[in-house]
């Protein structure tokens, strides 16, 4: 038996046994006499029940909507699947439920949605939102994806991601952040390559640009983006290069390139061309683009970080979204804006710079110290509900789409620390 047969044996004895699935509800209070049963239900229930009914926001002091998390998909872009439908995303979603309990301590239910017509999923999400605190949209292929968030971040008012879109476009800024400084580079200096025009790709774009990045240039399967084809859509046309311009100028001394594309579609001389120090950065998964090792070859001076756990440098989303839905949810945030995703992003980098704890170096086998093989942090760091929540929060109350109406930071960050376990 080969090593992927006994990789998926082990996977689906793991989601079987000794309980199908891999997430339960539990009971949070005395639920063992006559009394409980009164207060619980009938009639004590009818108590908090009024009280919603005369103050909608009394349900986050009666009921768990404050730290309850709907994950929805329509599953048309499963991990790197495909379309397999919402039933068969179903695996992925409790997952997901799993992360956000894990990390930040929120519990989640996964909700899966057979609809792919955008205007009556909205509708299935919106008539539901009420029972939840916050709404993490998942495995939704684009382009609708754009649309779904736009049309529920419009109609509702408690925070709604989709995660696909927005957790590599935080995590990578984290990384590039980093690594302009140990190469000394300015944000507003780069010049920027992403290969990809999904979901992802077009997000990273927009907050790269949102910190000041001004020189970006995008690539789909049809080669450079530019202005003189006729095939883009609105959301690639944002990026769009002056017509005629080719992949390989805008490799030419570039010093970041995000690969969010599939293996080879960019190649060793591509990145020959780019600036001394050049950021790499081959996110595809499971198969980069290009290989470290390859990179490493044609490229020695590089900085390079992937989407795979057994490289350095994993950009990976668990490192922003329950920390991100942590820090919004708390301070009953309307929406995710951009400055609490760009928040979630220095955070993220700053924590990287940091003494690493001892605890970390013994989990991973080795001393860590920041530098061109850390420059992210790693998922298991206990500090991060504490410093990328509390950043996010501190970001929403000052953007104004908190609710809350009085902040204290460092009050909050001792709160946070309460659910380190």
């Amino acid at each position: 038996m080969n090593h992927d047969s006994v990789l998926n044996q082990k996977a689906l004895d793991y989601h079987e046994y000794p309980r199908a699935g891999k997430i339960a509800t539990e009971i949070t209070k005395s639920f063992v006499t006559q009394d409980d049963l009164t207060l619980a239900y009938s009639p004590g229930v009818a108590a908090p029940c009024l009280e919603i009914q005369k103050n909608p926001d009394d349900a986050y002091r009666y009921t768990s909507k404050g730290n309850l998390i709907a994950v929805i998909s329509n599953g048309t872009a499963v991990l790197g699947l495909g379309n397999l439908g919402a039933l068969a995303s179903k695996p992925v979603m409790e997952g997901k439920a799993i992360l956000f309990k894990k990390f930040s301590d929120l519990d989640a239910y996964d909700i899966e949605v057979d609809e792919t017509d955008i205007e009556r999923f909205c509708d299935v999400v919106t008539a539901i939102a009420p029972t939840f605190g916050g709404i993490n949209l998942e495995d939704i292929k684009a382009p609708e994806c754009f649309e779904i968030e736009r049309r529920l971040v419009e109609r509702l008012d408690i925070p709604v991601m989709h995660d696909d879109q927005h957790g590599t476009a935080v995590i990578s800024s984290a990384g590039i952040i980093n690594a302009a400084h140990i190469t000394g580079r300015s944000l507003g200096e780069m010049k920027i390559v992403i290969i990809g025009a999904g979901a992802a790709a077009i997000s990273c774009g927009r907050i790269y640009r949102f910190m000041g990045v001004k020189e970006i240039y995008m690539s789909d399967s049809k080669g450079l983006i530019h202005t003189g084809r006729h095939d883009l859509n609105a959301q690639k046309l944002e990026f769009a290069a002056p017509e005629g311009m080719t992949q390989r100028e805008a490799f030419e001394n570039a010093d970041v390139v995000v690969g969010l594309s599939a293996p080879g579609s960019f190649s060793l001389e591509d990145i020959a061309l780019m600036a001394p120090e050049p950021i790499i950065f081959t996110l595809a998964n499971p198969l980069p683009e290009l290989f470290p090792e390859d990179v490493r070859s044609a490229r020695p001076d590089a900085i390079i970080a992937t989407g795979r756990s057994d490289y350095p440098n994993q950009v990976n989303n668990v490192l922003g979204f329950p920390f991100i839905f942590r820090g919004a949810m708390d301070v009953r945030a309307k929406v995710i804006n951009m400055e609490m995703k760009v928040a979630a992003s220095y955070a993220l980098a700053t924590l990287t710079r940091q003494e690493i704890p001892h605890y970390l170096n013994e989990l991973y086998g080795k001393d860590l110290f920041f530098g061109k093989e850390y420059i992210i942090p790693k998922p298991f760091d206990k500090r991060l509900i504490v410093e990328v929540s509390a950043s996010v929060a501190e970001a929403a109350v000052k953007s104004g789409v908190a609710r809350m109406e009085s902040f204290d930071v460092e009050v909050y960050k001792r709160q946070l620390a309460q659910r380190i376990k």
